[in-house]
């Protein structure tokens, strides 16, 4: 059964891959994936019912992401509608394209850790949309977008996903984590970014002006708009940290408000005019396929994570290769693979605080290496997914472009993190 698997998820893995040259978009791929794993499982597993019931079980956390990212694009459609993001790009005056990078890359890397690294990404990706016509600029304003997200994150406790499971279990505390990690971030982001910029030279073009038939929004219902989108982001994480709750029902709960703010805003416009700045057509212009691709995706990993695959893998390495140092760097680089969820799930499971007490440099290196690591491939987190989606990013033009560069920073910051533990700091 396990055998079966493996090959139906790495056939689903190069599918994936080869999209352009297959012509399939990957949210068919990942799906059809998703579900044969688990038709194998369900059919090799005596009880039937028991299967069921681990698929429900892991629908509620795929289902957790999935609301969020539904809830974050939406947020973003409806800031954009409302040109709230004009209040932005007019600011940024750079034209040259390296000093436009550093400009983009630095704000993704400082915002990341206050929003998370998916949400960042959608914003600043959708910012970018403003400032660069040129497609193939856009893609590696994109793929630095991705890393600068990553690596931002992995030094907050509510940067990215795996950082905050370790912080809930006890293995990080905050403080610890944002000294221990930002300096090893920083060189993860810079150089990635220092070799992209001697590659890029010139000038950006900016998107043309269209004119538009909808009416000119007066600038206080921009303002509104786009300080109520930003502050619902920011705010997501303290309504995690006082409730418990997942953070997609932050992200829902602020989707409300704005939904509720814009309806106020616009109760006296009629017709299409109306409908333009509605949370109804937001929902239809934000990449669906994106939100199936995640959803079979993360179907398929839970397979491998529940016939003990991914478990299976951590004991292996353990037991072969010896050397914490090289164990978790190399599951820093499985996580641009696989799901770095489901790694650091099994590496919790695997060492117990008895073994590495909380703010044990192993525990700070994990978040470290699973944060930035998945950014070496394009579907490794889901920055890279989101970005995939919202700018048609395919996996061998990020595995030809970006996934050097990523390694080149992956493999810089872990360097400093090192350095920095065997100075006592």
């Amino acid at each position: 059964m396990t055998t079966i698997i493996i090959i139906l998820f790495i056939v689903g893995y190069l599918a994936v891959a080869a999209e352009h040259s297959l012509g399939i978009n990957k949210a068919a791929s990942a799906l059809i994936t998703g579900v044969l794993c688990w038709t194998v499982y369900a059919l090799h597993t005596p009880d039937a019912h028991t299967a069921t019931e681990q698929l429900q079980h892991g629908l509620g956390d795929m289902a957790g992401i999935l609301f969020f990212l539904l809830g974050a694009m939406t947020v973003v459609e409806l800031i954009d509608a409302h040109n709230g993001f004009d209040l932005i790009t007019s600011r940024i005056t750079a034209t040259r394209k390296t000093k436009l990078l550093w400009i983009i890359s630095l704000i993704t890397f400082f915002l990341s850790p206050m929003l998370d690294n998916l949400t960042t990404t959608i914003v600043l990706v959708s910012l970018v949309r403003k400032l660069v016509a040129d497609e193939k600029d856009r893609l590696y304003f994109t793929g630095m977008i991705v890393i600068a997200s990553n690596a931002g994150g992995c030094w907050s406790p509510i940067g990215d996903v795996t950082t905050t499971m370790l912080w809930i279990g006890g293995q990080i505390t905050p403080a610890n984590i944002i000294v221990k990690l930002l300096l090893p971030g920083l060189v993860c982001m810079l150089v990635p970014l220092l070799v992209l910029s001697l590659r890029m030279k010139g000038h950006i073009t900016p998107p043309a002006a269209t004119e538009s038939k909808q009416e000119v929004l007066p600038l206080r219902v921009q303002t509104i708009v786009l300080v109520s989108g930003l502050l619902i982001l920011i705010l997501v994480p303290v309504f995690k940290s006082i409730t418990h709750l997942p953070p997609f029902m932050g992200m829902l709960l602020g989707l409300g408000i704005l939904w509720v703010i814009t309806e106020v805003l616009h109760k006296k416009r009629h017709g299409d005019n109306r409908h333009a700045l509605s949370v109804a057509y937001a929902l239809q212009k934000i990449d669906t396929p994106s939100i199936l691709f995640f959803l079979g995706i993360l179907s398929a990993i839970h397979v491998l994570e529940i016939t003990g695959i991914l478990g299976g893998m951590a004991t292996y390495m353990t037991q072969t290769l010896g050397n914490t140092h090289v164990i978790v760097m190399v599951m820093g680089l499985l996580s641009s693979i696989v799901d770095n969820v489901p790694l650091v799930a099994a590496t919790q499971a695997m060492y117990s605080l008895s073994d590495f007490p909380t703010d044990h440099y192993f525990w700070e290196f994990i978040a470290y290496s699973t944060g930035t690591g998945g950014s070496a491939l394009i579907i490794g987190s889901a920055a890279g997914v989101a970005a995939m989606g919202m700018e048609k990013i395919t996996f061998m033009w990020y595995l030809r472009k970006m996934t050097p560069l990523a390694l080149a920073g992956f493999f810089a910051g872990a360097a400093v993190y090192l350095l920095q533990l065997s100075l006592g700091f």
